[in-house]
């Protein structure tokens, strides 16, 4: 069963892009000395571990919480969204093979390994009949996954949020293919995700005061 979501009493809550300039610039000068950063990635790859620390220099004691993508309970949130798909089609998930489009990365390892953690913490909670993994920036790459899928498939796009990787790459893929079956909203769009990370900043919360 999903967690309830905590209230956030206290917390002002600010986004900023990295790929907008001077975007997480102007949100740090408001945040104080030691804000907490919550990434909206799906692993905790070269964005997040080199990019978002070398933008964090000028502040030392901000504290960055693990991406979205490798919340402990985010297979949870998944698998209910993936048992609703199926039951609008009509279809069993041991009988149906579920195609996970990412990301992937030339410039870290740990992109992968973190999608391959996500999908194997994604079995134990609900069993597909097979699971491909393709990606849009490394082998195995999501062109090549995609014609291995039968007519009873389903596309989980691993993904934070509905930007060009996915209305293009991933819908081009697809449709070159002939994937015949539904393309979920990306991961950061499925309902329970807005609960999953207040959860994950209450955590941050909680550890914070116990120190």
């Amino acid at each position: 069963m999903a967690k309830r979501a905590p209230d956030l009493p206290g917390w002002r809550i600010k986004t900023a892009t990295l790929a907008k300039p001077q975007a997480l610039e102007s949100v740090l000068n408001d945040a104080g000395a030691e804000p907490v950063i919550y990434p909206m990635f799906m692993t905790d790859g070269w964005f997040v571990q080199s990019a978002l620390r070398k933008r964090l220099q000028q502040v030392p004691h901000a504290t960055i919480l693990p991406p979205l993508g490798v919340d402990p309970d985010l297979p949870e949130v998944v698998a209910l969204a993936l048992e609703a798909e199926l039951d609008r089609q009509g279809w069993h998930a041991a009988e149906t093979t579920l195609l996970v489009a990412a990301h992937g990365s030339g410039r870290s390892a740990n992109s992968a390994r973190d999608t391959v953690q996500f999908v194997k913490r994604l079995t134990e909670v609900i069993r597909f009949e097979t699971i491909h993994i393709g990606y849009v920036e490394q082998p195995p790459h999501l062109d090549d996954v995609t014609i291995l899928c039968p007519p009873k498939s389903i596309c989980l796009p691993f993904f934070a949020a509905d930007g060009g990787h996915v209305q293009e790459d991933i819908r081009d893929a697809l449709q070159t293919s002939g994937f015949s079956g539904p393309r979920m909203d990306p991961v950061g769009l499925l309902p329970g995700i807005k609960e999953l990370i207040a959860r994950g900043i209450s955590r941050a919360a909680s550890a914070s005061n116990a120190r």
